[in-house]
């Protein structure tokens, strides 16, 4: 009887697979921090014989080339993928044993990558789950504009003719088990739900229920915003990336923290949103551990730029090192534990500012409180749905490229529910700005009583 483990990545939204028999298994689509997946395979009591790679990621470093040097698994990679390093290439139709009775079939779905593979896991010759990496998500499919402008609508395209290739081939009940689409900006729509079947994807998804001119036109309108750091993740796991060090970095005093931040070196601060409004070293900025660490801090700095990561706790610590691990940004140049107290440097007081509601924005308009600027930091996807009228838009990921075009006076930042605001009141901060930090949920704007604009209202004027 097989087995399927899931290996969820929460925080970029990623899944990845254990999957075998009793005494071997293959992993799909390993993460970087492979000692999660040793563990799991060491709990099953299980080999892993086998590691397989969907596509050349776009959107982390694998793990799959050091797990298999670690384990002696056989590395599936597709062998249209241009990759520097030996690995077995895999071609549409290929068989991998991986325990017995069990077998891994691919099966050629091009659109997510030109070289995109997915994995059929038979067992006594039929079809039992599908691994689909970025090809067939849950509602949806893996985004087709990732790779090259001039590709997009012709991977766009395969991406239709993948979905119904999948769907023609494998039976109702066959599990549909995809990498992405779990709040991964690899997925081309929000993908609902947390699992799924061929069955219910040839009944809901787009892909299978429209035409292709359709689907092509719709997906391609819909697409968001690319993080920036996808730029270097495709290169990274290419040329094979280096074994992940989680050793602990070397720690900063006050001292070093201010010369570091001198030298326009990037100092983040890990605490929650409310400690850190409350005090903080003035130039650091605020991502928050628990908060979607990877993506924003990634997206945000400068691709190479040495960061000193600050944190509440030794734990708070490891765990940021292993998120940062995850997409490419492997040592920080150095760190420090505790508050406020231990890294401003001598003669020095701790920054802050304040935080807010809506309901306190809508007050402080009502009092004509001077000089009020308000930028709204979500995506443009996000604001296309209603803004409140009279808002800037500079999206988090492009604002500390454009401080210049917010306008003078006190500015009260929002995002749609607060983490995001606060990293940009913390780069406005830095720039020497007045902010206030709303920490509030959108959807508690209309209620506050702020007017807002919505798409027919912009149409309309």
């Amino acid at each position: 009887m097989f087995f399927v483990d899931v290996l969820e990545t929460e925080s970029l939204g990623n899944r990845s697979y254990l999957a075998g028999g009793p005494d071997a298994a293959v992993v799909v689509d390993p993460p970087r921090d492979i000692d999660r997946v040793i563990a799991a395979a060491a709990r099953r009591g299980v080999r892993i014989a086998v590691v397989a790679e969907t596509h050349v990621h776009n959107d982390y470093v694998t793990g799959g080339l050091e797990l298999a040097r670690l384990t002696g698994a056989r590395y599936l990679v597709p062998a249209g993928a241009e990759v520097a390093y030996a690995r077995v290439a895999v071609a549409d139709g290929d068989v991998e044993p991986v325990d017995a009775g069990l077998e891994l079939r691919a099966v050629a779905t091009p659109g997510h990558t030109p070289h995109h593979t997915s994995y059929v896991l038979e067992e006594a010759g039929r079809a039992v789950a599908a691994f689909t990496g970025g090809s067939l998500l849950i509602g949806t499919v893996g985004r087709p504009d990732l790779v090259e402008p001039r590709l997009t609508e012709e991977l766009a395209r395969a991406q239709h003719a993948s979905a119904h290739r999948l769907a023609d081939r494998l039976e109702d009940a066959v599990s549909v088990l995809p990498t992405h689409g779990f709040g991964s900006f690899c997925s081309s729509t929000a993908a609902g739900g947390e699992h799924s079947t061929i069955g219910a994807e040839r009944a809901a998804n787009p892909a299978l229920v429209q035409d292709a001119e359709t689907f092509v036109r719709e997906l391609l309108a819909g697409l968001d915003d690319v993080p920036a750091y996808y730029a270097h993740m495709a290169t990274v796991n290419s040329e094979g990336p280096a074994p992940l060090d989680l050793t602990e970095p070397r720690r900063a005093d006050a001292d070093e923290i201010a010369r570091r931040l001198a030298a326009g070196e990037w100092v983040v601060d890990l605490r929650s949103r409310v400690a850190f409004a409350a005090g903080h070293v003035a130039g650091s900025l605020n991502f928050e551990a628990d908060g979607q660490l990877a993506t924003y801090l990634a997206w945000l700095i400068p691709w190479g730029r040495p960061v000193t990561l600050l944190a509440h706790s030794a734990d708070d610590l490891a765990r940021a090192q292993r998120e940062l691990a995850r997409v490419g940004i492997d040592r920080p140049a150095a760190a420090a534990v505790g508050s406020p107290a231990d890294w401003v440097a001598e003669g020095e007081r701790p920054a802050s500012f304040r935080r807010a509601t809506f309901a306190e924005l809508a007050a402080a308009r009502r009092d004509g409180a001077a000089d009020m600027v308000v930028v709204d930091v979500r995506r443009a996807a996000e604001r296309a749905h209603g803004w409140v009228r009279g808002s800037v838009h500079l999206p988090v990921h492009e604002i500390h490229r454009r401080l210049d075009e917010v306008p003078p006076g006190t500015v009260w930042v929002h995002c749609a529910g607060g983490m995001r605001a606060a990293v940009a009141a913390s780069v406005l901060d830095a720039a020497g700005r007045e902010v206030v930090a709303i920490d509030d949920g959108f959807a508690a704007a209309a209620g506050a009583g702020l007017p807002l604009v919505t798409p027919s209202d912009a149409t309309a004027a």
